[in-house]
């Protein structure tokens, strides 16, 4: 699970990135208008890449057949196994790589779509947290800030930008609830309370234009276009709901800031969800881990003391590796503000930094070590 999550984050930075520091929408599947031809791979290819002794040993790693598992012969590379030796299988991978680069790469569409960079900040902030990956949080931030430039317009979201240019289309109920969810996840991973700030201005935003006067909302605001009918869909497809990331954003929200507007927000659209989860759960699994975040409370974890100092970082880690769903996290010097509305009245004890676990904004006594800590989460 951890491979697979780098290397997705890697290929995030390293083929999507744009020179502004956003994420393009997607490659194309054709090269020189044969589909997957820049990806694919035959036995003949990997012995010229690789050599005769490494090239057979990849294809066995990785199912490359004379038959092939695709088209014309051609294989996708699969990991069938774990390999027996992975320091050579990090080297081929490698050499396969510099060897790919030297084909026609497939065109990119780089037109940022703020939902998606929204996804895109929460993935890398957690997965440069949890895998002690700095330049992926960096990235993260990178991202935030294009989307604070170019994508806030008058506390609303423009849904796309290209070339450091903002679009016109308006943001759409998934791009608030998306692209605040990321920054909520930011401002955990920082300790920069402006993005807890933006993300409650967004989220404010939803509840101002796009509420369907029964707790759930419209996809699109209540001054966009007049279509015959205004759309609402709540299922998730290959990205979540727009409802389900906002309810999802709200809860968080309002753990970390004590918001009872987005708490109740949140809860109300629950309510709404809740059938499509027990009835349809493949089309609400975004709904679904929202639930179980309501349900475990979520968690809040307030961490008091200077974010340069060890061990804070050392109570940092502990919460993010030992966090139940949905928790959040604030990190800073209640001394030093601005700061998130959670580290309020938390103080250090004896002159230490320490860890509050909290539920609704009440906590339990302070600990002052990772082991400590992690126990706390474990019993929340």
């Amino acid at each position: 699970a951890r491979r697979v999550a780098v290397d997705t984050a890697d290929f995030l930075v390293r083929d999507l990135r744009t020179p502004e520091g956003g994420f393009a929408s997607a490659l194309d599947a054709d090269t020189e208008g044969v589909e997957g031809k820049f990806y694919v791979w035959t036995p003949e290819q990997l012995v010229g890449a690789l050599g005769r002794q490494d090239g057979e040993w990849a294809a066995d790693l990785y199912g490359v057949t004379e038959a092939g598992s695709f088209e014309h012969g051609s294989s996708v590379l699969q990991l069938l196994a774990d390999s027996d030796d992975p320091a050579r299988e990090t080297a081929v991978r490698l050499r396969l790589l510099e060897s790919r680069a030297e084909r026609v790469a497939p065109a990119r569409d780089d037109k940022v779509v703020a939902a998606w960079n929204g996804l895109a900040v929460a993935g890398l902030v957690e997965a440069g947290v949890l895998f002690d990956r700095p330049d992926l949080v960096d990235a993260a931030v990178s991202c935030a800030e294009l989307l604070e430039r170019l994508h806030v317009d008058g506390g609303r979201l423009l849904r796309t930008s290209r070339d450091g240019r903002a679009g016109h289309n308006a943001g759409v109920l998934e791009d608030h609830g998306d692209v605040a969810e990321g920054l909520l996840v930011l401002a955990s991973a920082t300790a920069d309370a402006r993005w807890a700030s933006l993300a409650g201005a967004l989220l404010d935003t939803v509840l101002d234009h796009f509420p369907d006067g029964a707790g759930g909302f419209f996809d699109t605001a209540d001054d966009a276009e007049t279509l015959i009918r205004r759309p609402q869909d709540p299922t998730d497809n290959a990205t979540p709901s727009g409802a389900a990331a906002v309810t999802g954003a709200l809860l968080s929200s309002a753990a970390l800031t004590g918001s009872e507007r987005h708490r109740q927000a949140a809860e109300a659209a629950m309510a709404r969800l809740t059938p499509l989860v027990t009835g349809y759960p493949r089309f609400a699994g975004w709904a679904g881990a929202t639930a179980e975040a309501m349900l475990a409370g979520p968690a809040e974890v307030a961490i008091v003391g200077d974010p340069a100092d060890p061990r804070t970082q050392d109570l940092v880690t502990a919460a993010w590796r030992a966090r139940s769903a949905g928790a959040v996290i604030a990190v800073g010097d209640p001394a030093q503000p601005p700061y998130v509305e959670l580290l309020a009245g938390r103080p250090l004890v004896d002159g230490a930094p320490a860890a509050y676990v909290c539920r609704r904004m009440v906590c339990r006594a302070p600990v002052t070590t990772p082991e400590a800590l992690a126990e706390e989460l474990a019993q929340h």
